[in-house]
């Protein structure tokens, strides 16, 4: 099963990606654990990556776009994946299918979970007091909330269009939600 997890920060995508990874066997894919995972390693990608970030700019599009297809072309990757946090503008939806159509898939579904502004602020700020998470301030959580808004929650639309996309209330107790997308997605 080959499926892309959306909403905004806070909204539970890591937590129901690891469980959605464990429930069907697939890998779940995080850009940010890609991109980590290239740096540590010194990878080629990693050090492309680093002439950027070092200098506190964002990766390019088009690098991040060969990160990511790296990534799906990995053997654990052959028989589906959850990918988390890509694709987050229309450029990357449009590179994301020519990456499919390379490897010869197609997405099965989008899962866009939801939850209303105040549930993602308050979760935001409990996960930053227990992870002490620096990039988790007031100020950092409003700025990513309105880039999604912005940049991301419009691609939802095409993935509507396509017939792809299945949302999902991202409030409730964990598994609660798990079930509520597994059943979704098997439906």
């Amino acid at each position: 099963m080959y499926l892309l997890i959306m909403g905004p920060q806070g909204v539970g995508k890591g937590t129901q990606s690891a469980r959605l990874s464990e429930h069907y066997g697939i890998p779940h894919i995080s850009t940010g654990d890609i991109f980590r995972y290239n740096i540590k390693n010194h990878t080629e990608l990693g050090q492309e990556a680093c002439s950027y970030t070092d200098k506190g700019e964002l990766v390019p599009d088009e690098l991040t776009n060969r990160i990511v297809a790296d990534r799906l072309a990995m053997d654990d990757a052959k028989n589906g994946w959850i990918l988390d946090g890509y694709p987050r503008n229309a450029a990357q939806v449009v590179a994301l299918d020519s990456i499919l159509a390379d490897l010869g898939t197609k997405l099965d579904a989008v899962i866009a979970l939801t939850a209303d502004k105040d549930v993602l602020l308050d979760r935001m700020q409990k996960r930053a007091a227990i992870e002490g998470r620096a990039d988790d301030t007031p100020e950092a959580i409003a700025k990513r909330l309105a880039v999604y808004e912005h940049e991301t929650k419009p691609l939802l639309e095409h993935y509507q269009e396509v017939g792809v996309l299945k949302q999902f209330d991202g409030t409730g107790a964990i598994e609660e939600i798990t079930n509520r997308i597994i059943s979704g997605l098997e439906a």
